[in-house]
C-alpha cells in the first residue's frame, strides 16, 4: 500500500461466530472487461475474475462452480484469471494503479485502504443496498468510512505445520507447545542434517511474513503490537516475540534464504521435506497433499511463551472479494459475489478449501474433508482469531518497515531494542 499521511482508518465490522475480517492475497487481470460493450444490453457479459484461489483448490473445483453460476445466469460468463498469490498480487496492484482491474477480484484486507483511496474498488455497501442483499448473513466485512469494500468469502487460520517424520527422526515425540519446546525441536531437526528446523519468509517485496511468521508469536501469547489503536512496538510482549525469532536465527535453525523468501517458497520448502516446521494457512493443505501425497504432517496451535496459560491468538487470513470501480458490469459482478457467499455454495467452498465459511448459515462438511481440518476447527474454537494488520492504514508498508528493521537485526547491524524503536518511529510516521 502507499504511505499517504492521512490514510483512512479502517473499521472491521464483525458478525457471528468469527471475529474475522481479512488478509491473504490479491490478483488481477490485464483488462477491465472482455465483455460486450455496456450499450449491448442483449449481449452476453463476460466477467473477469482474478484470484489466487484456483491453484489452492482441488483441480477443477473453482471452474466447476463458475460453470454452475453460468447455468443459473446464462447471460454471464466468467473468465478465471488465476495465479500464485505473489504474482497475482503484483497484477492486481498494477491493475488498481492503471484502472484496468478485473471486474471481480480476490482481495487482501491489508490493501483495501489503499485501493479505496485510489478509487480502484467499488462501494459494496451501495451495491448490497441496490440489490436488496441481506448483509446479516455475512460473518464479516471490511469497512472504510462506514462503507464495505471487501467481503471475506472464506477464512483460514494459520497454525503450526510439523513434518511428522522429521520430528520423529529427531526424537521429538509431539509438536511443540511452548517456545522452549519449539527451540529444542528446531535444534534437533537441524542437527539431523537433512533439513532446517523452521522456515521464515522475510521478502520485502511480499512482506506478509512479518504478519504471519513473526507477529504471530506475539499474538499466540496474548500480546499486541497496538495500544489504543496506535503503534506500540516497544512493549515487552513484542520485544519477547522478536527476540525469540532472533534467538532462532542465532541458533542457525532457520532455513537459508529468508531475506528474499516469499510465502510460496516457504510452502515449497516444507512440501519437499527441507524444513521440519512452518506457520502457514490451512489453504495450502490441498496444495501440499497434491505436490507430495506421501508427506506426513500435523497441525497444532502456535507455541506460546513459557508459562502462558491464556487463550492463544490464532493468526488468520481470508479470501476476500471485491468489485473493480472500473468494471462496466457491476450488477453482474455483484451476482457473482452473492453466488459465492450463498449458503450452499459457501459451504461447498469451505469444505473444498479446508476453510471456515463467510456465510453465517454455512457449515463445512467434515465427513469427507481432510482430518486436519477437524483439528484446525478445534484449534480455532479454543483460541482467539488475531490479526492486527487487518484494517490498518498502509498495512503492507507497516509490514515492510518492520521487516527492514528485523533484517538489519538478524544481520547483526542493530539490537532488537533498536529495531523496535526504529520500526515504531516509522509506524508512527505512517499513521
Amino acid at each position: 500500500m502507499s504511505n499517504g499521511a492521512h490514510a483512512v482508518r479502517a473499521a472491521v465490522a464483525v458478525l457471528g461466530v468469527a471475529a474475522l475480517a481479512v488478509t491473504a492475497g490479491c490478483s488481477s487481470g490485464s483488462s477491465s472487461s472482455t465483455s460486450a460493450s455496456s450499450g449491448d444490453s442483449g449481449g452476453k457479459v463476460t466477467l473477469e475474475f482474478a484470484q489466487w484461489w484456483e491453484p489452492e483448490l482441488p483441480a477443477g473445483a473453482l471452474k466447476g462452480l463458475m460453470d454452475d453460476f453460468t447455468k443459473q445466469n446464462p447471460n454471464i460468463e466468467v473468465k478465471l484469471l488465476s495465479g500464485p498469490y505473489a504474482s497475482t498480487k503484483e497484477q492486481v496492484v498494477a491493475g488498481a494503479a492503471s484502472g484496468t482491474m478485473s471486474d471481480v477480484v480476490g482481495l487482501d484486507g491489508a490493501w483495501v485502504s489503499d485501493f479505496k483511496k485510489q478509487g480502484a474498488i467499488a462501494d459494496l455497501s451501495a451495491l448490497m443496498k441496490q440489490n436488496g442483499y441481506d448483509e446479516s448473513q455475512l460473518v464479516s466485512q471490511v469497512k472504510l468510512d462506514d462503507s464495505t469494500y471487501m467481503i471475506p468469502v472464506l477464512n483460514f487460520v494459520y497454525p503450526l505445520f510439523t513434518n511428522d517424520d522429521l520430528l520423529s527422526k529427531a526424537g521429538v515425540t509431539a509438536p511443540p507447545s511452548t517456545r522452549t519446546q519449539f527451540m529444542d525441536a528446531a535444534k534437533k531437526i537441524t542437527a539431523g542434517g537433512a533439513a532446517s528446523g523452521w522456515v521464515l519468509p522475510l521478502s520485502l517485496d511480499a512482506p506478509n511474513g512479518v504478519q504471519n511468521d513473526v507477529m504471530s508469536w506475539v499474538w499466540a501469547s496474548g500480546g499486541s503490537m497496538l495500544k489504543d489503536g496506535k503503534p506500540d512496538l516497544t512493549n515487552s510482549d513484542v520485544k519477547a516475540g522478536t527476540q525469540f525469532v532472533k534467538d532462532l536465527w542465532d541458533a542457525k535453525v532457520i532455513a537459508p534464504g529468508s531475506f528474499t523468501m516469499k510465502e510460496q517458497d516457504k510452502v515449497e520448502q516444507f512440501t519437499n521435506g527441507r524444513v521440519g516446521m512452518m506457520i502457514d494457512s490451512l489453504a495450502h493443505i490441498n496444495l501440499i497433499r497434491k505436490e507430495n501425497p506421501n508427506l506426513k504432517f500435523s497441525i497444532s496451535a502456535i507455541p506460546a511463551a513459557d508459562g502462558y496459560s491464556g487463550k492463544r491468538g490464532i493468526p488468520y487470513a481470508s479470501w476476500g472479494i471485491g468489485i473493480a470501480q472500473n468494471s462496466k458490469h457491476k450488477a453482474e459482478a455483484f451476482k457473482l459475489v452473492s453466488y459465492l457467499l450463498s449458503k450452499d455454495v459457501n459451504s461447498k467452498m469451505s469444505t473444498l478449501a479446508n476453510a471456515f465459511p463467510g456465510n453465517t448459515g454455512s457449515t463445512p462438511d467434515f465427513s469427507n474433508s481432510d482430518p486436519l481440518f477437524k483439528s484446525a476447527f478445534e484449534i480455532y474454537k479454543q483460541g482467539t482469531p488475531a490479526n492486527e494488520f487487518v484494517g490498518l492504514p498502509v498495512s503492507e508498508q507497516l509490514m515492510r518497515d518492520f521487516g527492514e528493521q528485523l533484517q538489519s537485526t538478524l544481520d547483526g547491524k542493530q539490537s532488537v531494542d533498536d529495531a523496535l524503536k526504529n520500526a515504531q518511529a516509522k509506524w508512527v510516521g505512517e499513521f
